[in-house]
Formats: C-alpha cells, sequence, structure tokens
C-alpha cells in the first residue's frame, strides 16, 4: 500500500508541475500584454477626457439648449453596454463587472443589453435578456473601429426610441491589483455637477456655436459616445491583462506551495516504507535464529 502510495504521489506532483508550468507561462504572457495595454491606456485617457470635458463645457455653458441626447424622457426601456472578456482565467475580473451591471438593471424586462465579449454574451443569453448587439474577440485588442461601430448601433436604438437611456458598464484601472467596475450614463447626456459650478462661477467670454449650438452638438456627440466607449474597452482590456496576470501568478505560487506539500507526503510515505522494510528483514533474521 505504502508503494501505490507513493506511486500516486509521483503522478500527482508531475500533474502539478505541468499546471505550474502552464500559469506561468500564462503569466509571462500577460505580464508583456499588460506593458502594452498600460502604454496605450496612457496615450488615450486625455483624449477621452478632453472630449468628454468639452461636450459638458457646451452643455452647461448654453442656457436653453433643445437637443434630443440632451432631453430626458420617459424611461419605458434602458439600454446597457457591457463590457467583459471573451476568455476567463482571470480572477473574478467577468463575474465583478456582470455583477455590477445587473445590480443596476431594475428590471429585466424593461432591459436591452449590448454585450461586448463572449463571457457577457452567453451570460445574457442565457438568461433569456433581450440582446440588441454582441460583439466578441476584440476584448483584448479593441481599435477605435470597433467603438465606432458599438457607438453607432447604441445611438441607433436611442434615436429610434428602442431604448430611452444607455449605460456603459465596464471595468477602470486602477492599479495591477486593483481593478473598478464602473457604470456611467452615456445617454442623454448629464453635465458633471462640477462643470455646472464652473460655468455659472466664471467670467466666461461670450462664445458663439455656427451654425447653432444643436448643430455642434450633432457633430460632437456622436463622436463624443464613440471616444467614451473606446476609452472604456481599452480600461477593460488593461484591467483584464492585469487581472489574468494576478490570478495566474496566484495559481503559480499555489502550484508551487502544492508540490512542496506532496513532496513531504512523498518523502514521509517513502520514510514509512524503508522503516517497513527493516523491520520485516530484521523480524526475518530473528526467525531464523
Amino acid at each position: 500500500m505504502a508503494g501505490l502510495g507513493m506511486q500516486d504521489i509521483k503522478r500527482r506532483i508531475k500533474s502539478v508541475n505541468s499546471t505550474k508550468q502552464i500559469t506561468k507561462a500564462m503569466e509571462l504572457v500577460s505580464s508583456a500584454k499588460l506593458r502594452k495595454a498600460k502604454e496605450r491606456l496612457e496615450k488615450t485617457r486625455p483624449y477621452f477626457k478632453t472630449i468628454k470635458s468639452t461636450v459638458e463645457e457646451i452643455v452647461a455653458s448654453t442656457k436653453g439648449i433643445q437637443h434630443e441626447f440632451l432631453n430626458s424622457r420617459e424611461v419605458k426601456k434602458t439600454g446597457y453596454i457591457v463590457i467583459t472578456a471573451d476568455r476567463g482565467l482571470c480572477g473574478g475580473y467577468n463575474t465583478n463587472v456582470i455583477k455590477k451591471a445587473v445590480q443596476h438593471m431594475e428590471d429585466k424586462e424593461r432591459v436591452s443589453v449590448v454585450a461586448i465579449g463572449q463571457k457577457a454574451r452567453d451570460y445574457f443569453r442565457k438568461r433569456s435578456y433581450d440582446l440588441d448587439g454582441e460583439f466578441t474577440r476584440i476584448s483584448e485588442n479593441p481599435s477605435f473601429s470597433d467603438a465606432q461601430s458599438i457607438g453607432k448601433l447604441s445611438i441607433e436604438l436611442y434615436k429610434q426610441e428602442l431604448v430611452d437611456e444607455v449605460y456603459l458598464v465596464y471595468t477602470e484601472f486602477i492599479s495591477t491589483i486593483n481593478q473598478k467596475p464602473t457604470v456611467i450614463k452615456l445617454l442623454p447626456i448629464e453635465v458633471a455637477a462640477e462643470a455646472v459650478e464652473i460655468s455659472q462661477t466664471e467670467d466666461e467670454e461670450f462664445m458663439a456655436y455656427e451654425p447653432s449650438p444643436e448643430g455642434v452638438l450633432s457633430f460632437l456627440v456622436p463622436k463624443y459616445i464613440e471616444s467614451m466607449i473606446f476609452g472604456a474597452l481599452i480600461e477593460a482590456s488593461t484591467s483584464e491583462q492585469a487581472a489574468r496576470r494576478v490570478a495566474m501568478e496566484s495559481a503559480t505560487d499555489n502550484a508551487t506551495e502544492m508540490i512542496g506539500d506532496l513532496q513531504l507526503q512523498y518523502n514521509r510515505a517513502r520514510q514509512a516504507s524503508i522503516t517497513q522494510e527493516i523491520a520485516e528483514i530484521v523480524g526475518g533474521a530473528e526467525a531464523l535464529k
């Protein structure tokens, strides 16, 4: 029995070691992808923030402006753009952002989802949510054209009054070990309180918009929506790689610890086997006297 136990332990050590090699390789790949994603994030964030502040400034500083992208209406259906990964093995990344979206949804029957990533698509399809769009195989390396396609679909749904408001749910990258699921409202546009206060307290020069503030907004808002979505895609992509790197690092550490425990068990089993063999030899020698 001791021999069989030792063989079982050796097979287990070999299996765990193979898993460790895989997780270590995935950790190294994720580390390389994370570096590239962080560089891309640093380049896109300024543009993302500039166009957001520009649109808010126009809305906050213009009195009595009327526009379909600004006017609230009775909410019969709410649209959600939910960004997840196409793959797993990234800890609680997908679960956390989906949980955040579901918590924000008040009534499943009055919700429309545009799913980004296979995990979001599979989750909402399996639970029979109303899916108005799905975009897969873009989560790790999103392009601006992807954001344009998603933005165009969302604006069209809003214009046709198939949804009366649109929310964007994604994971904000804070640090390698900290990513925050976030919900922001895209449509109708809501101006941050800080922007309104600045507009009211500062003596700003008169600004003329040609052909009109409404015309400027008609041009800018689609760009704004696309930029917000693209920024969220980049944030989510970086968060995904960070979460996967941390998960694979943790898995590698756990495998190392498990191999150590198994090696200790093997040594004890081997020692017990040797002790038993010695005892049997001594017993046989005593019997021959």
